[in-house]
């Protein structure tokens, strides 16, 4: 039996004049695989990334979701907002089911029983099963090459089951499992797990780049570059969770843009040619940490000494990427600049009710 070749789709990228422009919107697909009437929270970060991602990625898409918010969100009663196929998997098996479905496609296209090209196959796993209980599985498809798109949509948190910590939760962060007290002033003591550039280190022959539902078009062509891309790609987006940060819900655009803009959450690429990252992307303002703090009720705990901690880290990453610091947040960084968020007794009472 003659071997047909895999014919992979190509997407074309959304054309920006500024990647950082907030109302420019070019000429999108008209289709929405990803449709209303789903059962997320108000101003629910995933489900906005769902729907650009698969608007981005186009009709012919399966997409693959390990248990998680997405997951019980929208599946419930027999009833799914997805209008391409989807497939629920266990929280710990997101990386070896993708790369299942990916095989079996490549494998019935070259025997013939499967008539025309490579759908775009998504997996999107929460932050619990991207940087915790499925990292093996995720690493071993990204390892093997799977062409595959693996996006973590991080809402820093195990917002599914009650709002408990994860690796990726900031310092500083309060959750169910990491309350201010006397003892622990700051709640969460450690930084988030650096987990793309983890993915970029360890399998340097993937496309691998973070994103935010802030800057939609740098979003949706980071998507399609990742399905562009011949083999397996990882795409960590940024996707505030109302319920577990505590905001007011029409702020959740503000805040994908927020977190850039103070340098808690860089933007960039690995390009797997030349073995090197990426740091272009570039916000259009620099603002202080606090800023994008007070918008959130699980930093209103935080004293002057917390915040120029987190300070202090923003500004390493802007160091990490070439970028000069103005004065205001070298000043930022030093307690004795800063005022309490809010005081810590005031904090634990409300982390008795999330």
């Amino acid at each position: 039996m003659p071997v047909i070749e895999v014919e992979r789709q190509l997407l074309p990228l959304l054309d920006s004049p500024n990647q950082g422009a907030r109302f420019y919107n070019p000429d999108l697909p008209s289709t929405e695989p990803f449709v209303p009437g789903h059962r997320t929270c108000a101003g629910c970060g995933p489900s906005i990334q769902y729907r650009m991602t698969s608007k981005a990625a186009g009709d012919n898409t399966i997409l693959v979701g390990p248990t998680g918010c997405m997951y019980v969100a929208n599946s419930s009663y027999l009833c799914t907002p997805y209008n391409v196929p989807w497939a629920h998997t266990q929280i710990g098996s997101a990386g070896s089911f993708t790369a299942g479905v990916a095989a079996a496609y490549e494998a019935m296209i070259r025997k013939g029983k499967w008539k025309g090209s490579f759908p775009n196959i998504i997996c999107e796993a929460g932050d619990g099963s991207a940087s915790d209980i499925g990292l093996a599985s995720i690493s071993g498809a990204l390892y093997r090459n799977h062409d595959c798109l693996i996006i973590c949509y991080d809402n820093e948190q195990y917002a599914n089951t009650g709002i408990q910590a994860s690796s990726r939760t900031p310092y500083g962060g309060m959750t169910t499992f990491s309350p201010p007290g006397p003892m622990v002033p700051e709640a969460k003591t450690l930084f988030p797990k650096d987990l793309a550039r983890m993915m970029a280190a360890g399998h340097p022959h993937c496309y691998v780049a973070t994103a935010s539902v802030g800057y939609p078009i740098d979003l949706m062509n980071k998507v399609r570059k990742g399905l562009n891309h011949k083999g397996a790609a990882y795409l960590m987006i940024y996707t505030p969770c109302q319920k577990g940060f505590v905001y007011e819900t029409p702020r959740s655009i503000d805040l994908g843009r927020l977190v850039v803009e103070c340098g808690l959450y860089p933007i960039w690429e690995w390009n797997p040619e030349t073995r090197a990252y990426d740091y272009s992307f570039r916000p259009r303002n620099m603002r202080p940490v606090s800023e994008y703090l007070k918008l959130q009720g699980r930093f209103g705990h935080l004293h002057a000494e917390h915040i120029a901690k987190l300070q202090n880290f923003a500004n390493e990453q802007w160091r990490m990427m070439g970028v000069e610091l103005p004065e205001a947040l070298i000043r930022a960084a030093d307690a004795k600049n800063l005022v309490d968020m809010a005081s810590a007794e005031q904090a634990a009472a409300i982390a008795q009710t999330i």
